[in-house]
């Protein structure tokens, strides 16, 4: 495999769920072993990496709105897990000798950093890892938005949402057979045909802004590590 990685800095997407394994809910140590040892891969290359983690393991901002609560406080309790599987994650991959920082959108200072964007820069310059937490800080934004937005502002080259399932499909391969998977798209595309990769407010900043998106499936080994040297895995989106 080629060790030459095709870009110098990213953004990766990690879906709350991804943390959870098989068990349904919160962080299954496997898997949060797992997702740290496929990004660890990556910076031993030497390339810059941020990360932002969902909170749907532990609590779902919408879901909880659906049943009745504030959505402003269902979205609050939502960006605090990420919290959680930030600090998570952060120490994980500190056990693997690679240095890490945890931002916050939200104070919380015995805990985390606050977000500033020049700091998080200069993490980056200097070989450490950045998880952004909280997502915005502000209700009504989800991760994905979050993601892409920090992508902006560091000036990634990439965003790479690491999911569930291998690319993005024109129908749901789950329940239909016949489901196409797409190597490539245009953002207008996504858009047109609704097609479920982010939400249409990521989509829409990530289009303004020319961020290229590369959707793969995390559960299969070096998936990252192959996005980052440029190989044809998933779905680009530009």
């Amino acid at each position: 495999m080629d060790t030459l990685p095709e870009f110098k800095r990213i953004l990766i997407k990690l879906s709350g769920e991804a943390l959870m394994g098989n068990q349904g809910f919160g962080i299954t140590p496997e898997m949060i072993h797992y997702v740290a040892e496929e990004i660890a891969k990556v910076a031993r290359l030497n390339v810059e990496i941020s990360i932002v983690v969902g909170g749907g393991n532990i609590f779902r901002g919408v879901a909880g709105s659906s049943a009745g609560m504030d959505r402003s406080s269902a979205d609050n309790m939502g960006m605090l897990a990420t919290v959680i599987n930030s600090l998570a994650l952060c120490d994980a991959l500190e056990k693997r000798d690679v240095p890490t920082r945890v931002q916050s959108a939200i104070r919380m200072d015995q805990i985390a950093e606050p977000f500033i964007r020049r700091k998080a820069i200069r993490h980056l310059e200097k070989g450490r890892v950045v998880i952004f937490a909280a997502g915005t800080g502000n209700p009504y934004f989800t991760t994905d938005t979050a993601a892409v937005l920090r992508a902006h502002e560091i000036r990634a080259q990439i965003l790479f949402k690491a999911t569930q399932v291998d690319g993005v499909y024109d129908k749901d391969p789950v329940v239909h057979e016949d489901a196409v998977l797409f190597t490539e798209l245009s953002y207008m595309r996504v858009i047109e045909k609704q097609l479920h990769v982010m939400d249409m407010t990521a989509i829409s900043l990530a289009m303004e802004h020319d961020l290229p998106l590369q959707v793969f499936d995390l559960h299969k080994a070096d998936n990252i590590l192959k996005a980052a040297l440029g190989q044809d895995i998933g779905t680009r989106i530009k």
